[in-house]
């Protein structure tokens, strides 16, 4: 009885998930062709996949639920999907390179979404870039509420003016990255204090910087660079997106679930240099974090000891390593300085030799990952190919070597056929003699004596 009642709730369990499925399936809708001429009529978020793409399959039941949510909360964003192999032509005009593609459509403009695949973080690139470019923060009591929800944002006080449409352009292009508002003097926080208007500034890590044309360059340049906390923790996707600030990453390599004071100790002073030294490095260095060392072990190629510290240039591959022992935030300070100045050598980096290393680098991982996780399966997947092209070798090998022995038999057949008088002369010069007697010729054939008579 009691394993007739654990069966029926099992197959009650498995007809919830499924009609959970096909509910949250039912707000994304599957787009065809006929969507080129209709999309502009609304505001979408699309993703692009392809049926075999297994990133996009586990994708799925995410998607399901951002569309489910998206309609819950009543949001102006309708959530698609289109396989991009059926409409290629489509998928190319938005430029799709890749599975899965995600996009937000909005009128001519598309915008790409390169954060976490996970359902709060697409639905929040979706309520960014669907609203307004430039958000008006029209009190103090809003700014506080902008403050408490966003750990990065950017605030461009004053009026029209030049800086104003330099701000416009580098919002519509990083309005995929982060918020961007503008606000009257009276607005901003008391602490808040500017030596010229207009200005922009961005608010994090509990205070706030202000843009300087004359140090900082380009604005669009400033705010790539400013968009992330000083201090991070960092994974193998936020490594990629840092390549595009032209920072170095100092980050401390540790295993968070060891609590010794090694570990603890070196990520407390690469969280104290990145807040006391901020103002010191900022232009040139992101700080932070990562647990374990199996993603720098593949960006290095060698096998990272941990707890340690390692300094990446993401944009050319390169790396430092310790030169010293670090045993404060001193120590520390001096090792990047000896990086400004070039005293610590940079290894790595994206040279032909080096990419020829990562390609056999990866080629041999590739290898040991599939025989440590299926052993079968890998001496199936190489051991048969390189049998079959043992046999080949061999048969070829075997094939020349008899060729060789019977060309080489046919030839002195029809040699001995074409001057028959030369090789019996030659015979004649080479028989052997024993003393001043010659040696009794062997008997000739009968038929060869008639012959002669004849």
């Amino acid at each position: 009885m009691a394993a007739w009642r654990r069966g029926v709730a099992l197959r009650l369990c498995a007809t919830v998930v499924l009609l959970d499925m096909a509910f949250c399936k039912g707000f994304v809708e599957d787009l065809d062709e006929s969507f080129k001429d209709s999309r502009k009529d609304d505001i979408w978020l699309v993703d692009f996949y392809a049926p075999w793409c297994g990133h996009c399959k586990k994708l799925e039941p995410i998607w399901n639920e951002v569309g489910l949510e998206m309609k819950s909360i009543g949001s102006p964003v309708k959530v698609g999907k289109m396989d991009a192999t059926s409409y290629s032509s489509i998928a190319s005009e938005f430029g799709v390179r890749g599975y899965p593609t995600i996009k937000l459509l909005k009128g001519d403009l598309a915008y790409n979404y390169r954060g976490p695949r996970t359902k709060n973080d697409i639905i929040e690139f979706a309520h960014r870039v669907s609203g307004a470019l430039i958000r008006p923060l029209p009190s103090q009591q809003m700014f506080e509420h902008v403050q408490k929800r966003h750990r990065v944002f950017f605030v461009y006080i004053g009026g029209e003016s030049p800086l104003k449409e330099k701000y416009i352009d580098a919002a519509s292009e990083l309005i995929v990255y982060t918020y961007f508002f503008s606000a009257s003097e009276e607005v901003v926080p008391e602490y808040v204090t500017l030596k010229e208007m207009p200005a922009v500034l961005v608010f994090k890590d509990e205070t706030y910087f202000v843009y300087d044309e004359y140090e900082d360059g380009d604005l669009s340049s400033w705010i790539n660079r400013e968009r992330f906390q000083n201090y991070l923790t960092v994974d193998g996707f936020l490594l990629y997106e840092l390549g595009d600030t032209g920072k170095l990453v100092a980050i401390a390599v540790i295993d968070e679930k060891n609590t010794s004071t090694e570990h603890t100790r070196l990520k407390s002073i690469i969280q104290e240099v990145a807040r006391d030294y901020r103002d010191q490095f900022h232009r040139d260095f992101q700080f932070g974090h990562m647990d374990g060392n199996d993603y720098i072990n593949t960006l290095l190629m060698d096998e990272l000891k941990v707890p340690t510290v390692v300094v990446l240039n993401t944009s050319n591959q390169q790396y430092f390593l310790l030169d010293r022992q670090i045993t404060n935030a001193e120590d520390m300070v001096q090792f990047i300085n000896n990086i400004l100045d070039g005293t610590v050598e940079a290894q790595g980096g994206d040279s032909i030799l080096q990419r020829l290393k990562r390609i056999v680098f990866d080629a041999k991982s590739t290898i040991v990952s599939i025989f440590k996780s299926s052993p079968l399966m890998g001496c199936f997947l190489f051991g048969l190919p390189l049998g079959v092209i043992s046999i080949m070798c061999y048969g070829i090998y075997t094939a020349d070597a008899d060729g060789g022995y019977i060309e080489e038999r046919y030839e002195v057949s029809r040699s001995e056929i074409e001057n028959p008088e030369q090789i019996e002369e030659s015979k004649a010069q080479q028989e052997p003699r024993t003393g001043d007697s010659p040696v009794p010729a062997v008997q000739e054939p009968k038929d060869v004596l008639e012959k002669k008579k004849d």
